[in-house]
């Protein structure tokens, strides 16, 4: 047990001030003697995703307990993707990503821990907490948080996205704002995240396939007690691991199991920001995961779980018939998936999956009966979006549409022409300088892409941006357009009365302009004057965020953590 990073704070004559104070946090010696395991989490009250965390961090530390280690809590941040939606806040969203893992991995560092669990389960809690574990690369667990069980409106069971869209249908007579109000307070529901395959539902199914969370463990709603056994033995899981020097996170986390991750997101309908998070993820182990690599694994793996926004089922459902595994399980059987990469206790997948049930038809059908024979994700490229822009097909009302530019500075002035109905069947809506750098933070569209359902323009309209997407958007909407406005990208040039054309079956998208009218745009372009000057952590990240493309990151990456040895030793 001497290797154990821990040791750096615990043992030796130098040391005895460090114990004094470990002694005063309530530890005896044996728990001094026990590895040190780091348990972060983002309880908190702002949002929902974070108020059902309590009970399983509680559980996992017990788990920990019992398997031989001495946990450490510690706390991070969360951000609302919700309330967050339609003003200057939706900037710190992804932000918000790279705080955690920031914070997570500071904390690591400091205190020399041995192991780490993440709890989570809003959009960026989930992604920053994988990128914290990879970065570190110390045995590591991640819990999700689960999901909220649906709501009743009328006594029917209810998405809570039916309240966004219905203030389109406000906007266009279809309902009374009375009529909304009653259904946002009749909708009241429990605790958790987002009931859908939407960023939270999509995380925690990457999560899985990536080998650091349990299988089967994603989909259980955060009201069922069920978590609190889940986590109580995956903390017992994770001294296992540590004891016996793995699966480490880089271990785990490789270009198969990658590929692994596109195809779940691929075959369950998952969000657009995926494409975000994955390249990221991959970022931290020092592998080269971008979009065009996404694409060919989207494009190769079949749609197969009919997960709302793009079918009727939300994870409850899929937990019913035996949760992300009965995915992964006719994935590997079809072909779809590399059965060698590691699940969280180090068996293969294949191994793994061996006695997972089949699809049962409905909420997840067989790979030679999918709801498409392509997944749910299409990464686009063409004149205007030369490194790959990205549209979730299986929320789509067409796979192709050629229209005319109505050109938008920033999220706000689109969403005040859509308010008051300002655009026009066959218009492409196109929202630029909402990139990471641009925005800066590449803010949701979801307020916008909402009120164009809600009025009922979702199948005459399309959008296209170099900012993102909620995982619940529909609609014919292409984000993440790289390179973004603020990089020169041709985003930057469209002109009002511009022809674009997508066709999400080619896999293109295109500004039909000639190339001489292109350069000399370029050449008269002149750089964006900001409304109000950069401060705070806006200004950092604004000079350290990349491109989309590469999963809008802040470092270089592939750092490596070295084990001193005590002074006296």
């Amino acid at each position: 047990m001497s290797d154990y990073r821990s040791r750096i704070v615990t043992q030796g004559v130098e040391r005895a001030l460090h114990r004094y104070q470990l002694r005063s946090t309530g530890l005896d010696d044996q728990a001094i003697e026990q590895p040190f395991v780091g348990v972060a989490h983002t309880l908190g009250e702002v949002s929902p995703c974070s108020q059902s965390l309590k009970s399983q961090v509680d559980a996992a530390k017990l788990g920990i307990e019992v398997g031989g280690g001495t946990a450490r809590e510690f706390s991070t941040i969360s951000v609302s993707d919700v309330l967050t939606q339609n003003h200057e806040g939706m900037r710190y969203s992804l932000m918000s990503r790279e705080a955690i893992a920031d914070s997570v991995e500071i904390v690591m560092r400091a205190q020399q821990y041995d192991a780490l669990v993440g709890v989570g389960a809003c959009d960026k809690t989930i992604p920053g907490m994988l990128m914290a574990m990879v970065r570190l690369n110390v045995p590591s667990l991640f819990l999700h948080g689960g999901t909220m069980l649906l709501g009743f409106v009328g006594g029917k069971p209810t998405n809570p996205l039916a309240v966004l869209e219905g203030v389109g249908k406000v906007q266009a007579g279809l309902m009374s704002a009375d009529e909304l109000e009653n259904m946002a307070r009749e909708i009241q529901s429990t605790v958790g995240s987002c009931p859908g395959q939407f960023s939270s539902g999509t995380g925690g199914a990457y999560a899985e396939v990536l080998g650091l969370t349990p299988l089967g463990t994603t989909t259980i709603p955060a009201a069922y007690t069920e978590r609190q056994a889940v986590a109580r033995r995956a903390g017992e899981q994770l001294m296992e691991n540590l004891r016996r020097g793995g699966p480490l996170p880089r271990e785990v986390v490789t270009r198969r199991s990658l590929e692994n991750a596109a195809a779940v997101v691929a075959a369950t309908g998952g969000t657009t920001n995926a494409a975000l998070h994955l390249p990221a993820i991959a970022h931290e182990a020092g592998i080269d995961f971008r979009m065009k690599d996404l694409a060919e694994v989207f494009h190769r793996t079949p749609h197969i779980a009919a997960l709302t926004p793009g079918g009727p089922y939300v994870p409850q459902d899929l937990h019913q018939v035996g949760g992300v595994p009965v995915v992964l399980k006719a994935l590997l059987d079809g072909g779809y998936l590399h059965g060698d990469a590691l699940a969280f206790d180090g068996r293969t997948l294949a191994a793994a999956l061996a006695e997972v049930a089949e699809p049962d038809g409905d909420v997840v059908r067989r790979t030679d009966d999918p709801i498409r024979a392509s997944g749910g994700l299409v990464v686009l490229t063409g004149s205007l979006a030369p490194d790959g822009a990205v549209i979730k097909v299986s929320a789509a009302p067409s796979l192709s549409f050629e229209g005319t530019a109505r050109v938008f500075e920033h999220e706000q002035d689109a969403y005040r022409a859509v308010r008051r109905r300002e655009y026009s069947e066959g218009d492409v809506l196109v929202i630029r300088n909402e990139g990471p750098k641009g925005g800066p933070g590449m803010r949701e569209m979801l307020s916008v892409t909402s009120a164009i359902v809600g009025q009922g323009m979702a199948e005459k309209t399309a959008l296209v941006t170099d900012g993102r997407f909620s995982g619940g958007t529909r609609g014919l909407c292409v984000g993440h357009v790289c390179p973004e406005a603020a990089d020169g990208g041709p985003i930057a040039l469209v002109e009002n009365g511009d022809r674009i054309r997508i066709d999400a079956v080619a896999g293109t998208i295109d500004l039909l302009v000639d190339d001489e009218e292109l350069e000399r745009r370029r050449r008269e372009l002149t750089p964006r004057v900001r409304e109000t000057a950069l401060a705070g952590v806006s200004e950092k990240y604004a000079r350290l965020v990349g491109s989309a493309d590469r999963g809008a990151v802040t470092h270089s990456g592939n750092l490596h953590w070295a084990v001193e040895t005590p002074a006296d030793e």
